[in-house]
C-alpha cells in the first residue's frame, strides 16, 4: 500500500461570483511512500489564481511566494487536481490536521459544484495519529508540524516552513519516526461513504443552552478539593461566555469556590471540562487587575502632564 501526504498552502480570496471568502488553493507539495516508509515519488505544483487577483501580505512573507511566480505557472486548480489524482492513485491520502483537506474540498466544490471528493478513497489525519503516538493529544491545544519534528529530533534546517512540498516531507519524516502499521490503519478511514464527509465538515461547537439535550446535567456537580465530599451548589446556573457558572461551598471545610463547566459538542461525543477556582484566587485576580487599571490612570497622568509642560515650552 502506497501513503501520500499533501501539504497545501493557500491564499484567503474574496469571490465576487459566490459572495464569499474562500481559501484559495495556490501550491501543492506531496510525498508517496511505500509500507517501507522509503519516499517513491514526489510532488510540487504551483496553481495560478483565479479568484484572487493579488497575494495578501501575509501570506508572501509566510511562504516566499510572489504573485509573478504563480502567473507564470500557467496552472489552473483544474489541471493540478487532476495531475495529483494521478499521483494519488489507489494510496491512503494523509494531512497534517484536516484543514488542508477542507481547503481541498472547499476549492474543489467551487469549480466542480461537488463536496467530495471522488479521487478520495482513504484517509488519515497524521496529525491525530502522531499526538496519539506520542501520548500529546489535547482537544484544546493541538500538536502543530514544528512543535512535532522539534519532539522527534527532526532536523529542520535545510527546509522552508510554509511551503507545501518541504511541509509534506517533514510530515514524512515524523511519520516515519512513530510508523506502527496497525495503528496506522487503524486509523485509516473509508473516503467514500457520507458519514466520512459528515465528520469531517462537522464544526465543533459550544453548547450554551442547558436544556441542550446534549448536556448532560449529572455531571453538572464539584466535589471539594480538600475532602472529596460534594458540595453544595450556592447560586443557579449562569452563562459566562461559554462556560456555565455557578457558586459552591463545602459544607465541611468551609470553602467557597466558583464553579466552571463547558460543553463542547463533537460529531460522536460531547466534551466536558470542569474548574474550581478558589474565592481567595478570584479576589485576588480581581485585587491585581484594580492596581494594574490604577497603574493605568498614573501613567495617563503623567503623560498629561508633561504634554502640557511641553506644549508651555513651546509657547
Amino acid at each position: 500500500m502506497n501513503y501520500v501526504i499533501l501539504d497545501l498552502e493557500w491564499n484567503t480570496s474574496f469571490s465576487s461570483k459566490k459572495k464569499k471568502y474562500v481559501n484559495e488553493i495556490i501550491e501543492f507539495g506531496a510525498v508517496k511512500t511505500d509500507e517501507s516508509m522509503q519516499i517513491t515519488d514526489r510532488f510540487s505544483m504551483l496553481i495560478t489564481p483565479q479568484i484572487g487577483k493579488k497575494l495578501s501580505t501575509h501570506v508572501q512573507e509566510l511562504t516566499h511566494i510572489t504573485f509573478d511566480q504563480l502567473e507564470s505557472a500557467h496552472n489552473t486548480f483544474s489541471h493540478v487536481v487532476k495531475c495529483f489524482e494521478k499521483f494519488l492513485g489507489d494510496g491512503v491520502l494523509l494531512t497534517w490536521s484536516t484543514s488542508d483537506i477542507l481547503a481541498l474540498i472547499d476549492n474543489y466544490s467551487y469549480y466542480y459544484h461537488s463536496e467530495k471528493l471522488p479521487f478520495l478513497t482513504k484517509y488519515c489525519n497524521l496529525q491525530s495519529y502522531c499526538e496519539k503516538s506520542l501520548g500529546q493529544y489535547s482537544s484544546s491545544n493541538q500538536l502543530g508540524l514544528s512543535a512535532c519534528c522539534e519532539m522527534l529530533k527532526i532536523d529542520r534546517e535545510n527546509f522552508s516552513e510554509h511551503r507545501a512540498a518541504d511541509d509534506a516531507e517533514l510530515s514524512f519524516y515524523c511519520l516515519k519516526k512513530l510508523y506502527d502499521e496497525p495503528k496506522l490503519r487503524a486509523m485509516t478511514e473509508l473516503a467514500k461513504t457520507d458519514e466520512f464527509y459528515r465528520k469531517l465538515t462537522f464544526k465543533n461547537h459550544y453548547l450554551t443552552d442547558i436544556n441542550n439535550p446534549n448536556i448532560d446535567k449529572s455531571v453538572m456537580f464539584f466535589d471539594c478539593p480538600q475532602c472529596s465530599r460534594k458540595m453544595t451548589q450556592k447560586t443557579p446556573w449562569a452563562l459566562k461566555g461559554k462556560c456555565f457558572a455557578a457558586d459552591f461551598a463545602c459544607d465541611t471545610c468551609r470553602d467557597e469556590y466558583l464553579g466552571r463547566i463547558s460543553f463542547k459538542l463533537r460529531y460522536d461525543e460531547t466534551a466536558v471540562k470542569k474548574k474550581l477556582i478558589s474565592k481567595e484566587e478570584i479576589k485576588e485576580k480581581q485585587q491585581h487587575i484594580q492596581q494594574e487599571i490604577e497603574k493605568g490612570k498614573e501613567k495617563k497622568a503623567r503623560r498629561a502632564v508633561n504634554k502640557a509642560k511641553q506644549n508651555k515650552n513651546i509657547k
